[in-house]
């Protein structure tokens, strides 16, 4: 799915998902949903052959892997490189591609400046600039 339907779209929640596994600290998040002013859910994720995936979905349920830990899915609140842009507008959205690995990256553009969705060795990685 090419992503350029966020432009114009009001960023209004950003929900994300995070393994967690005993008492360490958690890792990712694995999944981002933005969840924008026509009350769509964008998904972004890393796929298993390592590409980015940019999709509509709604959020999905957190769950429990036993011994392997769990996946809590909830709002992301005033931490990470989205918080810092709910109630602003898309201005724009580039993406990067590979030829072997498809879609490697997503930049989304806010007046306040852009965030950064890549994979990296098959983990998701969200920077701001």
């Amino acid at each position: 799915m090419r992503p350029d339907y966020l432009v114009g779209r009001r960023l209004e929640h950003v929900v994300a998902s995070w393994h967690l596994y005993g008492s360490q600290a958690p890792s990712g998040p694995l999944d981002v949903w933005l969840i924008d002013s026509e009350a769509v859910a964008t998904h972004i994720t890393t796929g298993s052959d390592w590409c980015l995936i940019v999709e509509t979905s709604d959020p999905v349920a957190g769950y429990d892997m036993a011994e392997s830990g769990r996946v809590e899915v909830g709002p992301i609140c005033g931490e990470g490189p989205f918080a810092d842009h709910l109630g602003e507008t898309v201005l724009a959205v580039e993406e990067e591609s590979e030829p072997d690995s498809g879609r490697i990256a997503l930049e989304i553009a806010f007046d306040s400046g852009r965030v950064r969705c890549e994979t990296w060795s098959g983990d998701l990685r969200l920077s701001g600039k």
